[in-house]
């Protein structure tokens, strides 16, 4: 499955689909926010956060990946990654893009 954030792709023809989504959120436990709220205050990185939004994002291109392949398309253009934060603590990525598939 090809994955671009460019809107277009150059090296094939291709045709447009739907626009499809996908969401993952993981929460952080307490004893993880606990050690990331004193990391926050007195500087440094936040390695172990850092991790889990590595996995959440990869989490939900592999959904958005998958949900291409069930609606039959080669690839996704135009992927795009947003992170809210819904509550204090959890990581939402919302992952969006458009279906394509190769012309014969």
């Amino acid at each position: 499955m090809r994955l671009v954030t460019t809107p277009t792709i150059t090296d094939r023809p291709c045709r447009e689909g739907a626009m499809l989504h996908a969401c993952a959120v993981s929460g952080a436990n307490i004893i993880r926010d606990m050690r990331e709220t004193i990391t926050n205050t007195i500087g440094g990185e936040m390695t172990s956060y850092e991790k889990v939004l590595d996995e959440t994002v990869a989490r939900a291109l592999d959904t958005l990946a998958r949900r291409a392949g069930e609606h039959g398309y080669d690839g996704i253009l135009n992927v795009s990654i947003s992170h809210p934060t819904i509550t204090q603590g959890a990581i939402e990525v919302v992952v969006t893009g458009t279906g394509f598939n190769y012309l014969p």
